[in-house]
């Protein structure tokens, strides 16, 4: 068996965790067609296929996944190496790698991306958007970016922003004829927007109100998989949304949608920064934690 080039396992570990030959070739900046002419070459020297190829996907095979699974952290553990060699009179340089969903990606490149840019000239940051809870460590990330409450407990994680809420709106227009629920079982007599979660199953409405908890499977012939189109929605009168206050908050601010049941909308703990405990904290993730910390004593 011939051995493997080390750019050509990059690239199979880049469409192994991406499920796409199109997105492997944009973060690698390649083209499509060398990665595939890599992953034949590949599979060549290894005498084994590591991917299932069809028309419309991609995913490894079970020695694909078992090549993955060893390839992730070696290459993760190159990466620390380089960077640490990379680093010039105390400044780190190199690729950090975060993944989160939408809105913690965005409250990112608000707030703490264009600071570490600008302080740290020879740091790259790597974000990925994605509704997913992934393992970072497994796909190689260094840091991840989610709601407290959905942190792995083995990971450390530091507080992002304020504590926030989930909320019911409606449009105006919605309610001219109809009375508005006074508790979450009266859901069960209106039209909601119900929400998709990544995983494929819908997302349920959670409530409480003086240590009373109440999960409702929210009724509605609408579905959707975006928050921003669940607001949509709410505003054109399709519907009752659960939503982070946030996302709507412009639009409550103008009248155009008004909050339901708000004594049942506690607020919880807020987006976290979170990483592994359990390894070496590399050089640009912990001048990003820094800047975090700073932004929080600003604030």
């Amino acid at each position: 068996m011939a051995r493997p080039t080390l750019s050509d396992l990059a690239a199979f570990c880049a469409i192994a965790q991406y499920r796409s030959f199109r997105r492997a070739a944009e973060m690698l900046g390649v083209s499509r067609s060398s990665l595939s002419h890599a992953m034949r070459s590949l599979e060549t020297d290894l005498g084994v296929r590591v991917l299932h190829r069809t028309t419309r996907s991609v995913s490894p095979t079970e020695a694909g996944e078992r090549l993955l699974r060893r390839l992730v952290p070696v290459l993760h553990e190159l990466d620390e190496a380089l960077d640490a060699v990379g680093e010039h009179d105390g400044q780190p340089a190199g690729t950090l790698r975060i993944n989160g969903n939408e809105a913690a990606i965005g409250l990112l490149l608000e707030t703490i991306v264009p600071r570490f840019l600008s302080r740290y000239p020879r740091m790259a940051v790597d974000l990925v958007a994605e509704g997913r809870l992934v393992d970072i460590v497994e796909e190689g990330f260094d840091a991840g970016v989610r709601l407290a409450e959905a942190v792995p407990q083995d990971m450390i994680a530091i507080s992002l922003g304020p504590d926030v809420r989930f909320v019911a709106v409606a449009a105006p227009a919605y309610l001219e004829n109809r009375e508005p629920p006074s508790s979450p079982d009266d859901l069960k007599e209106h039209s909601c927007i119900r929400h998709r979660l990544p995983s494929g199953k819908p997302y349920r409405w959670e409530f409480e109100r003086k240590g009373q908890r109440i999960v409702i499977d929210a009724p509605g012939a609408l579905t959707l998989n975006s928050i921003q189109f669940m607001v949509d929605a709410a505003v054109k009168g399709l519907g009752i949304a659960y939503v982070p206050e946030s996302a709507a908050l412009d639009l409550l601010k103008e009248g155009r949608l008004v909050i339901l049941l708000e004594d049942w909308s506690p607020f919880i703990p807020g987006l976290r920064l979170y990483y592994p405990g359990h390894r070496h904290v590399p050089p640009g993730l912990q001048a990003f934690i820094n800047l975090v910390k700073e932004r929080q004593k600003d604030r």
